[in-house]
C-alpha cells in the first residue's frame, strides 16, 4: 500500500517552475533544464487527475521542457548576426514576467490587507462653508492692468518721437523752450472728443508733435480718468486701449 503525499497546489505551470528554480536556488537566466525537466515531470506524475483542464496546461509545459531539453542536446542554432540561439530564451522571459506579476499581486494584496485596518472619518464640514467661493473683484484684480498698458504704449511712442529725431541736423541751429501747459493740452483733447466718442490711445500719442507733447497728453489722460470724464476700456489681456468720453466735454 502506496503511502499519501500531499502536494503542494501551484497555480500553474509557470508557478511550479519558479518554485522548483527558488527551491533548488538556480540562476533564472542559466536554468539546468535537464535537472528542472526530471523534477517538474517527477511532480505531475504524482498529480491528481480529477480536473483534465488544469491537467493540460502542465502536460503542454512539459512538453516545452522536454523540446528544449532535445534542443539543448542538439548543435546551437545560429541567428543572422552570428549569435547562438538559446532554447531556454522564451522560456526565461516568460518566467520573468510572471514572476514580476505575481510580485505585483502580492503588493496588491498586502494593500488591501492594510486597507482594511484603516477607517475613514466622513466630512462634517457645514455645507455652507463647504460650499462657499471667495468673490472676485475684478476691478483689484486689474487695477493695474490699464495703467501698466498705458505705460507700456507712453514708452513706445517716446521711443518712435525719439527715433524721429536726425542725429545730425538736430544738432544745428538754435534751442528754443517748448511751452505745452496742461490745461492747453485738456482743451485739445475734449476739442478731439468731441469728433470722435471713441478713440484708440495710441492713435492719440501718436498725433501729437514732440515728446513734451507726448508727456503732457500722458498726464492730461490720467488726470482726466481721475475726474471722470473718460472711461477707459481694454477688450483684452493685450488688446488695443479704447478711451471713450463719459459725458459732455465742452467745459474747460
Amino acid at each position: 500500500m502506496g503511502i499519501p503525499v500531499k502536494l503542494e497546489v501551484f497555480e500553474g505551470p509557470l508557478d511550479l517552475l519558479l518554485h522548483l528554480i527558488d527551491k533548488n536556488k538556480i540562476d533564472i537566466y542559466d536554468i539546468p533544464i535537464v535537472e528542472i525537466t526530471n523534477q517538474y515531470m517527477e511532480y505531475i506524475r504524482n498529480m491528481q487527475r480529477e480536473d483534465l483542464n488544469i491537467m493540460s496546461e502542465f502536460l503542454v509545459m512539459a512538453a516545452t521542457l522536454l523540446d528544449i531539453k532535445c534542443r539543448m542536446l542538439l548543435p546551437k542554432e545560429v541567428t543572422e548576426d552570428g549569435e547562438e540561439e538559446d532554447p531556454r530564451q522564451e522560456l526565461v522571459e516568460q518566467l520573468l514576467q510572471y514572476k514580476m506579476y505575481k510580485y505585483m499581486a502580492y503588493e496588491l494584496k498586502d494593500r488591501q490587507t492594510d486597507a482594511d485596518c484603516v477607517l475613514y472619518k466622513r466630512p462634517t464640514i457645514p455645507e455652507e462653508v463647504q460650499g462657499y467661493v471667495e468673490p472676485v473683484d475684478l476691478d483689484l484684480l486689474l487695477g493695474d492692468l490699464t495703467l501698466s498698458r498705458l505705460n507700456a504704449i507712453f514708452q513706445d511712442v517716446m521711443k518712435r518721437q525719439t527715433d524721429k529725431i536726425d542725429p545730425v541736423r538736430s544738432k544745428f541751429g538754435r534751442i528754443e523752450k517748448e511751452e505745452v501747459s496742461l490745461s492747453d493740452k485738456f482743451t485739445y483733447i475734449r476739442g478731439y472728443m468731441k469728433a470722435r466718442k471713441r478713440f484708440s490711445f495710441r492713435q492719440l500719442l501718436e498725433e501729437q508733435h514732440s515728446k513734451m507733447h507726448v508727456v503732457v497728453a500722458f498726464l492730461a489722460i490720467l488726470e482726466m480718468m481721475k475726474l471722470g470724464e473718460i472711461r477707459v476700456e481694454q477688450e483684452d489681456t493685450c488688446g488695443e486701449i479704447m478711451i471713450e468720453r463719459t459725458g459732455d466735454t465742452d467745459g474747460d
